[in-house]
């Protein structure tokens, strides 16, 4: 199965969206099944042509026999998914950083986005993105399609917040520091972010490790540069959110990938 990863290309997008996942398909395909893992974007997906099934913790994906475009959305990821593709099909994958994915769709929290989505002309632009046998074209698509429906918001005290959880500052601080009420925080994070605030922290401080993560380094030391109280608490997050060690980990998945995959 082939999959890239492309950034986006125009420095307005840069700002909101993470980047871009390709898959293509190939006849030559052997099913593929891995796990993956919690983390704190905004996830759109399209697949052509596909058939679906899906539960709270699977998801497995195989062709179908009438034509179709399935969109997919990920609001809130908090556990390790299972994904099995029996063959390879064509699909984009969108991933928007977090609070990047109200600069193109009107809604009041989370609640509003999954329906203004629905509403959207946004199937029928990604349709015609993968029809497309270009990549630069399609590329070119995508990108010309979230210009058009660009906007600027006004969610200043939800991105506070959000640089606000990457400091060392407790919930209480952050509260303190914003001149609002621990409970309003969370109801910000829940709002704005898809999950409360103690579950982004702890998502964000495992993608932090992911992507810092280098072999030479210690679990002591990625444990204190990212924020866990000691290499215990590192660990007890892993295991909650991958079901792995950090040992059996990164000796399996390549973290210098855009794709941090686990292969079953």
């Amino acid at each position: 199965m082939k999959v890239t990863f492309y950034q986006p290309v125009h420095p307005v997008l840069k700002k909101y969206i993470e980047g871009y996942y390709f898959i293509e398909k190939d006849d030559n395909h052997q099913p593929v099944r891995y796990l993956t893992f919690p983390d704190n974007y905004f996830i759109l997906s399209a697949c052509q042509d596909v058939s679906i099934t899906q539960n709270k913790a699977r998801m497995e994906i195989s062709r179908s026999l009438s034509e179709n475009v399935v969109i997919d959305f990920v609001f809130r990821c908090s556990e390790p998914i299972e994904i099995f593709y029996k063959q390879s099909v064509n699909e984009v994958t969108l991933y928007f950083k977090p609070l990047g994915i109200y600069h193109f769709f009107d809604a009041d929290g989370s609640e509003g986005l999954e329906k203004n989505i629905q509403l959207s002309d946004f199937k029928e632009i990604v349709t015609a993105v993968l029809k497309e046998p270009n990549r630069s074209n399609q590329i070119e698509m995508l990108e010309h399609y979230w210009l058009s429906i660009f906007s600027q918001k006004d969610v200043k005290l939800a991105y506070t917040i959000l640089a606000d959880f990457e400091t060392e500052l407790s919930i209480e601080e952050i509260a303190a520091k914003n001149k609002i009420t621990r409970q309003y925080v969370n109801k910000v994070s829940k709002k704005y972010l898809f999950k409360p605030a103690s579950e982004f922290r702890k998502i964000q401080r495992f993608r932090n490790v992911l992507i810092s993560n280098k072999k030479s380094k210690s679990l002591t030391e990625l444990s204190y540069e990212h924020l866990f109280y000691d290499q215990s608490h590192l660990i007890k997050d892993f295991k909650e959110l991958t079901r792995i060690s950090p040992g059996k980990f990164f000796d399996n998945v390549d973290t210098e990938k855009n794709n941090i995959w686990f292969y079953i």
